[in-house]
């Protein structure tokens, strides 16, 4: 089987495939992919009901679970310091291909007092490393089912980026926020739940957790509630426009290779979704079909990392804990100055440095292993620290 490796920008240079052989751009035919109808009003507002059941329930579940666990977690190899849970939050998005229930988790497990607020901070840190592993997840599933259209690398590469930029966004960011927090700088921040939306969740969704707690084991409510809150963002996905390739494609393309609308983009697509896993999945398509440069997605996964917390925060808020507040907020701030920063005085260098990193990467098949195999060896590591 020949794997194809085909160039999507100037900067980088000529990528062949196993053979040797260079396939032109021009020579890559790719199906038009058929647009999606929009769901009924009615049903969209089905789902947004039930999503919102679901993320309460959840919430409620995790919280009762995290209490439960306590005895088993407290000290133990996965909690008994703060690069444990990093590595625990990490291990856990890669394994669920999502970021956003192993933040909630960490809440949940601050909430039930199971970790503290530096290994809260560390675990939400760790949710967000491991969250992008799921587009290149994506990207090689694209490349294998797209193999005879020649450009395999393209959507692999965007998974390799993904992960790259948010570790150059969030390593040093997790560092300076980690010792705002200890030092209490964020200690002022009291965002409190609206007694009127407690109550509201509390009359509507609250019954549900008692209901299953009478009926499970408590040492199963912290899993089921982990099931449950991915049911609920899988609902909360249905509530939302599709979002497709085609869709981003008829835009204008005057914005393609700009930093800062890219950047806003990103930020917005993300917000609208609530999900970074979903707005940077959307780049596979996109750059295997040569409609964005793989050199100019940088800003728009920039962008992601930073709105993806605003579920979290929400979780936070209707978690009622204060302590849950401030780390995100830590995490939040930190991470958005860090990055405006790099986009503002080092956006070039940066651009190629992570180009060419993930070119020495995706040179063969064994170095991309090696790569994706580090994605789990690092943060078993740091569980075992």
């Amino acid at each position: 089987m020949h794997v194809c490796l085909s160039p999507v920008s100037p900067e980088e240079p000529a990528i062949r495939h196993i053979t040797g052989r260079e396939l032109p751009d021009e020579d890559i035919v790719v199906p038009e992919e058929p647009l999606v109808p929009p769901r009924p009003l009615a049903v969209r507002l089905v789902y947004l009901v039930v999503g919102l059941a679901l993320f309460v329930t959840a919430l409620g579940l995790m919280k009762e679970g995290a209490r439960a666990l306590v005895d088993n977690l407290e000290g133990s190899i996965f909690t008994d310091n703060a690069w444990s849970t990093l590595g625990l939050g990490w291990l856990g998005a890669c394994l669920v291909l999502s970021g956003s229930p192993m933040a909630a988790s960490s809440l949940a497990l601050l909430d039930g007092k199971a970790i503290d607020r530096d290994e809260a901070f560390t675990m939400l840190t760790g949710s967000r490393l491991g969250a992008a592993f799921v587009v290149l997840v994506v990207g090689v599933i694209y490349a294998v089912r797209h193999r005879q259209e020649g450009n395999r690398r393209a959507p692999v590469s965007i998974g390799v980026l993904s992960l790259l930029m948010t570790s150059t966004v969030y390593v040093p960011g997790a560092i300076v926020g980690y010792l705002l927090l200890r030092r209490g700088t964020f200690d002022s921040f009291d965002i409190g739940t609206s007694p009127g939306l407690t109550s509201f969740t509390d009359s509507a969704f609250g019954w549900a957790p008692d209901l299953v707690a009478e009926i499970a084991p408590d040492w199963l409510l912290f899993p089921v509630g982990l099931g449950v809150l991915l049911l609920g963002f899988n609902a909360f996905d249905r509530v939302l426009p599709a979002m497709t390739g085609d869709r981003l494609e008829r835009e204008d393309d005057s914005w393609y290779t700009r930093k800062w609308p890219m950047f806003l983009v990103g930020c917005g697509v993300t917000m609208l979704t609530l999900s970074v896993a979903v707005s940077l999945t959307l780049l596979v398509p996109l750059v295997a079909k040569g409609v964005l440069r793989r050199a100019n997605t940088l800003p728009y996964i920039a962008g992601a990392n930073i709105t993806t917390l605003a579920d979290t925060l929400v979780a936070a808020i209707v978690l009622g804990n204060q302590e849950g507040v401030q780390v995100v907020v830590a995490v939040t701030v930190v991470v958005t100055i860090w990055t405006l920063l790099l986009l503002t005085f080092a956006y070039k260098p940066l651009r190629a440095g992570l180009l060419g990193v993930a070119r020495v990467v995706l040179r063969s098949q064994t170095r991309l292993a090696v790569f994706a195999a580090a994605l789990f060896a690092i943060p078993i590591t740091l569980i075992a620290i």
